[in-house]
């Protein structure tokens, strides 16, 4: 019998979380039954939505959410042999038995050069999250002009490099020097640190002059009350998320949007990615063969451990990473 060691939230979020909001607990796991599977953490995801949707989808308690990428190491399912390698949706867990319903077996012709955690980032949720919203909500068209903030992230790395894929100027920012520079390796064509700037409005104007066409929105508050002035005519805006609300006690107040909506004639959508599970396998093959080509590049935070889950996850919401975070177990 297997004991599994489970990260739970101990006790909600007030404000940013701490690391005595979690709890390290044990779990007795069965002997897998017929068409059950024994899975072994090998990378473990740490990523912004966890914040909001433990909020509002998590009881004090229950298992923290996120997806993992895991090793079969039992099975009695002939769909999962032993030794192969699943996305899996199980939670800061080490180990899980489960049925097979919900595993994602990796790309059958995954490059053995790659590591096997890009599965949690740039060839998968994070990098189909930048396709989608850039394909399926703001529609980009070559020429165009796209905005992406929060850029050095697993997301909005991506973001930039697709839209450069697709012939568009970029522009995009990030919350040190560091990270600055090396959106500029991307190719980004122009790149800031949000917190030095004297003045945003200026920045976004400068960065370019007429307007952006599209708008990948990781961020929301203050910056999207700057941004949403530069808007050009029918200008498209994909609300994917809203870190910089998101360990806030108190909401934040406008200024509001409506007048550049209604009067720029703008569609600003909120999405999320499970919309277009149907097309996950063909748009996660496109993202590797971008890989392969040399036209997509990809870094990762890898933080060690197990034990590691709240800190890594804490380091995320701070800033610490370039890239996708993510924990070796």
């Amino acid at each position: 019998m297997v004991v599994a060691l489970v990260w739970t939230l101990r006790q909600h979020f007030v404000g940013f979380p701490k690391s005595s909001d979690f709890e390290l607990k044990q779990e007795q796991l069965p002997e897998p039954k017929h068409g059950e599977v024994l899975l072994e953490a090998v990378f473990l995801s740490v990523d912004p939505y966890m914040r909001p949707y433990s909020s509002v989808k998590m009881k004090e308690g229950d298992v923290m959410i996120g997806e993992q990428v895991a090793k079969i190491i039992q099975s009695c399912n002939s769909s999962f042999p032993v030794g192969s390698h699943v996305v899996a949706a199980c939670g800061w867990r080490s180990h899980y038995v489960c049925d097979g319903s919900g595993l994602t077996p990796l790309l059958p012709d995954w490059p053995q050069h790659l590591p096997l955690s890009l599965a949690l980032g740039t060839v998968g949720m994070p990098g189909l999250t930048a396709l989608y919203g850039l394909e399926e909500v703001c529609e980009i068209k070559r020429g165009e002009t796209v905005l992406v903030n929060a850029a050095a992230g697993a997301v909005g790395t991506v973001v930039g490099q697709i839209a450069k894929i697709k012939g568009c100027t970029v522009v995009g920012c990030a919350g040190t020097d560091a990270k600055v520079a090396y959106l500029k390796e991307l190719g980004f064509d122009y790149a800031f640190n949000y917190k030095t700037v004297s003045s945003l409005e200026e920045t976004l104007r400068d960065a370019a002059p007429s307007g952006y066409d599209c708008y990948f929105d990781n961020v929301g508050g203050e910056f999207s009350s700057a941004a949403m002035p530069l808007m050009k005519e029918f200008g498209r805006i994909a609300v994917c998320g809203s870190i910089s609300t998101y360990n806030d006690v108190a909401p934040q107040r406008g200024p509001y949007v409506h007048s550049h909506v209604i009067f720029k004639q703008l569609r600003m959508e909120g999405f999320l990615v499970t919309r277009w599970e149907h097309k996950h396998q063909e748009a996660l093959r496109r993202i590797l063969a971008w890989i392969q080509e040399g036209k997509l590049s990809w870094t990762e935070h890898v933080s060690e451990g197990f034990s590691n889950m709240p800190a890594a996850f804490i380091g995320m919401l701070r800033g610490d990473n370039m890239g996708k975070a993510v924990v070796k177990a």
